[in-house]
């Protein structure tokens, strides 16, 4: 449609805005019609919240004390049953209202028990609305409730009840079974992940000790349970397990403050990053809050306080920073509280206030006490702590070297970065090249108005492994972070990113995979919101050009290969295997990979910060056996792979 026929029905459909364009929609119909903002999208991530939403009220039954198992069952067809032995939701009408508790739960918004402290001292739901937007969701939804000695049962159709609550038999215990099947009319796809959801549930089992929350998948006969008694420790414990600890085990810290239940595990490895999570009545609170807030600011006080106590800091000495008492630290917070604040549906956040000196005050205290009581592990923590500190000012002084002599002060860029003509930074994107040839390649094949380039020379430093002050005399990483403008860890700023893609463009071979994987540890240890933010990016350039006849094709996998092969079903075939980007001439290159009319481009997320965590220690850290292990476990299934 021509622009300016555009603006005319535009202005022409502003010109007829009246009240009878406004619509007063039923609540189920308007969280189908806008599903994402209840549980955040309509793909993969969409589709097992609703499987943790169903769960979650099984997990307030447990928190509640009254329930110490959750099955968890997905059936052939994609349905899902979760079952619980709490005490069931209630069948009765509710008093004045000519509805059941049951079917308010399930059908209406903001309807529940968890507005007041009475049935719930603490509960992870907030708003009221998950069972129903479940139930909105789904094509079909079926609710059974043992409660008084009778089974109860009510059937929905995307939201809509098909009768009332029916009496269905007798019942000898107590618990809420919700069995339904995700509407395809919805979402993207169906399929749920058994790996996915196994991880959810491992952590809720863990922050709930003596809760045994199982799972079984009936399309491909399998199933695990998962129960500790040693809670969230146990949970520090399989954070570190093939690393080397400071100390043999976990601090761990329970109190509770004002109904505020607090608990905390601590346990220091000999890496250089920090891993540290958060939960809100057993919620992940990724983005922090309030209670993150206020355990950190207890570390840095006490490990200082305890420090100049044991004369381990001199009076002239500067303080620990929050940096260098995190440094190797794996810790777990985690806060049970009757009225949390947290930000929209999906909870990243919490926020409230008065946390932070809840958290601050009983981790300080506990901490204190046993810094006291274990003096030989204090003390190796201190020292853990005194050597980032060193670290840091090693790094300081190395990254003042560098500003001297490279002149970065006066915010010059990269030599071999050639650099977009456009400003805007949203329309920008940078590609990070392996080698010069590829290099030479994307710079003659890419749109010089929004395409930078810069090519990377051989393996990056793996920084698992090493060092700040070694990080910051890299060449090829200070060129990164010259080029992108954001600075790095601490300092990092995204509002001053000059590319809101970084695209890692490498080889489809072993080299490739192992650059690829290096840069993608330097993001992921220190730049995190790089990838938190959406703009870290993987280039797919295809493995295979098939020439039949006059006929083109470029494949991105064997299979695709394979496939294409067999319906061309001729003999001659002309099959070229691109294992370089050099070998791609630049306007093949700008067609197959660059092009955003074609291209394809593989979007960086984290879906599971532990086993993000878990996998980039084991494959890139010091310990050798558990890679060896992983490659043993998976060279099976890479035997064949022709690269």
């Amino acid at each position: 449609m021509p622009q300016d026929d555009l603006n005319n029905q535009i202005n022409h459909a502003n010109s007829e805005y009246t009240a009878k364009d406004i619509q007063i929609l039923d609540e189920l119909k308007a969280v189908r019609l806008r599903p994402g903002m209840y549980i955040g999208g309509t793909d993969k991530y969409g589709l097992h919240q609703i499987l943790y939403e169903i769960v979650y009220n099984s997990i307030d039954e447990a928190m509640a004390g009254c329930c110490d198992r959750i099955e968890v069952t997905i059936h052939e067809d994609n349905s899902i049953t979760v079952t619980d032995n709490g005490r069931g939701i209630p069948t009765e009408n509710i008093p004045g209202q000519n509805i059941t508790a049951l079917e308010a739960v399930m059908t209406r918004l903001h309807a529940g028990a968890k507005f007041s402290n009475h049935v719930y001292g603490v509960s992870s739901g907030l708003h009221g609305v998950g069972a129903s937007v479940v139930n909105a969701l789904s094509s079909w939804l079926k609710a059974e409730v043992k409660r008084q000695g009778t089974l109860y049962r009510q059937e929905y159709r995307q939201g809509v009840p098909q009768s009332g609550v029916e009496t269905a038999g007798e019942a000898q215990d107590t618990g809420t079974s919700v069995s339904f099947l995700a509407d395809k009319a919805i979402f993207e796809s169906i399929d749920y992940d058994f790996d996915m959801a196994c991880q959810r549930l491992r952590e809720l089992a863990y922050l709930n000790k003596g809760v045994e929350i199982a799972i079984k998948d009936k399309r491909a006969d399998q199933e695990k349970a998962f129960y500790f008694d040693g809670g969230i420790a146990s949970y520090v414990r399989r954070l570190n397990k093939n690393r080397g600890v400071v100390h043999p085990y976990p601090i761990y810290i329970s109190t509770m403050t004002d109904s505020t239940v607090i608990e905390a595990a601590l346990q220091y490895n000999d890496s250089f990053t920090e891993s540290t999570l958060s939960f809100a009545n057993c919620v992940n609170t990724r983005d922090g809050g309030s209670h993150l807030t206020g355990f950190r600011s207890a570390l840095t006080r006490v490990f200082n306080d305890y420090a100049r106590s044991a004369k381990i800091l001199k009076d002239t000495d500067p303080n620990l920073t929050g940096e260098d008492v995190r440094e190797g630290a794996v810790a777990i917070i985690s806060v049970k509280l009757p009225q949390p604040q947290f930000e929209g549906q999906t909870k990243a956040r919490l926020g409230n206030p008065e946390v932070k000196s809840h958290v601050e005050s009983a981790v300080a205290s506990s901490l204190s006490l046993y810094l006291e009581q274990h003096p030989n592990e204090a003390r190796a923590i201190i020292d853990k702590c005194l050597t980032a500190a060193k670290a840091r000012e090693a790094a300081r002084k190395a990254r003042d070297l560098v500003l001297k002599k490279t002149g970065f002060e006066t915010s010059t860029l990269p030599g071999k970065l050639a650099d977009c003509s456009e400003k805007e930074p949203a329309k920008c994107e940078i590609y990070l090249v392996e080698g010069d040839s590829a290099g030479g390649s994307a710079k003659q094949g890419r749109d010089r108005r929004f395409q930078a380039i810069l090519p990377l020379r051989g393996k990056i430093l793996n920084v698992e492994k090493a060092a700040k002050d070694k990080i910051l005399e890299h060449e090829e990483l200070r060129a990164i972070v010259t080029a992108l403008r954001a600075s790095a860890d601490e300092q990092f700023d995204s509002s001053r990113l000059r590319y809101h893609r970084i695209i890692i463009m490498t080889d489809a071979d072993v080299d490739g995979s192992h650059i690829r994987t290096l840069l993608l540890t330097f993001f992921y240890r220190h730049m995190t919101e790089l990838i938190n933010q959406g703009y870290l990016y993987i280039a797919q350039p295809p493995l295979y050009r098939l020439k039949s006849g006059k006929q083109e094709f470029w494949l991105y996998s064997e299979q695709e290969k394979e496939k294409r092969i067999k319906e061309l079903k001729q003999d001659k075939i002309e099959i070229q295997r691109y294992k370089g980007l050099g070998e791609m001439t630049p306007v093949q290159l700008w067609e197959t990979t660059m092009n955003p009319a074609n291209r394809t481009l593989l979007k960086v997320e984290v879906v599971d910060a532990i086993a993000a965590d878990q996998s980039f220690r084991m494959l890139m850290g010091d310990e050798v056996l558990p890679r060896k292990r992983f490659i043993q476990a998976h060279a099976q299934s890479v035997r064949n792979l022709d690269i």
